[in-house]
């Protein structure tokens, strides 16, 4: 990735306009539920003429930024559970957003703090590859809830009333899982949007990194005893009606999430928001779960 980051760092980032792909945010169990959006009309006499929707475009930079968000949820998490803090302020940006909650886990087993400690600094290295490619445009971390996200994400999976990921081992694994498959989705569904190859090429590398994580935290949830893979599904069947299904019931002997032709699924970005704003209700999102306060940059509200 070194040529990749150095090529991306030097050349600007591509202006080609193309159109945003319309997401599906299905399902009815919903944490928060925000509503908007309405065509304009124009009447002559007896005739009356509806105006389409103006078509949203997007760029580039757009969708580098609309990652790094996710980056930035992903670096937080991880960071905090092996080493007790997140992001520094020169990684989160001049004009960054407060991160509630998030404590060190008191890790038991050494094998896996070696993998926590390496997926974080994996996400960390994201935050940073991002941030360089997309220099003076690179948006500053958005505030990120980490206590009140997972306490709503579980009562709305059926879990409970509270979750702390970061009280065990165990449950820091389960944590995981809500964000890694997210993440492998999300950069699937930027394939098609991107205009730029050489930011492709970073895009599909960064998702392989992502999909390895994703595939560990399936594994190792398989080993977990009971509840904790019952978690993980009730998790996942949350998803699915937030994010227009793309999900795949975890057990010992199906851990890789795929769709019948073994391809790894994919989500729009009104998906992914969906997600991540805890809202599983068709309709314009703007904010709530991880992201209290919304995402920063151009891709911040869902349009359905």
């Amino acid at each position: 990735m070194g040529n990749l980051e150095d090529m991306l760092y030097k050349r600007s980032l591509s202006r080609r306009r193309f159109l945003d792909v319309a997401g599906t945010g299905a399902g009815a169990t919903a944490i928060l539920s925000l509503t908007g959006g309405c065509s304009d009309t124009a009447s002559s006499g007896t005739t009356t003429t509806t105006t389409p929707p103006a078509t949203t475009t997007v760029t580039d930079t757009d969708i580098l930024n609309f990652a790094l968000n996710l980056e930035y949820l992903e670096a937080e998490y991880y960071l905090r559970a092996v080493t007790g803090s997140g992001l520094s302020s020169t990684d989160a940006g001049t004009s960054a957003g407060a991160v509630t909650g998030g404590t060190q886990v008191p890790f038991k087993t050494p094998a896996l703090q070696q993998y926590a400690m390496e997926i974080a600094n994996d996400e960390l290295a994201h935050v940073r590859f991002l941030r360089s490619a997309l220099g003076s445009a690179a948006v500053s971390r958005p505030a990120i809830d980490l206590t009140n996200s997972f306490n709503a994400a579980a009562l709305a999976a059926g879990i409970g009333p509270t979750f702390n990921p970061f009280a065990d081992e165990d449950s820091f694994v389960v944590g995981a899982f809500v964000f890694e498959d997210v993440g492998v989705t999300a950069y699937h569904g930027a394939a098609s949007l991107l205009t730029d190859k050489t930011h492709l090429a970073a895009a599909a590398g960064i998702l392989a990194t992502e999909a390895y994580h994703a595939g560990e935290i399936r594994t190792l949830l398989t080993q977990l005893d009971v509840p904790y893979i019952t978690y993980a599904n009730q998790i996942s069947a949350l998803r699915a009606k937030a994010g227009g299904g793309a999900e795949t019931t975890l057990s010992a002997g199906a851990i890789v999430a795929a769709d019948s032709n073994s391809i790894s699924y994919s989500r729009t970005t009104d998906q992914v928001l969906h997600i991540v704003y805890l809202n599983a209700t068709a309709g314009v999102v703007k904010s709530g779960g991880f992201f209290p306060n919304g995402l920063n940059g151009t891709i911040t509200a869902s349009a359905t």
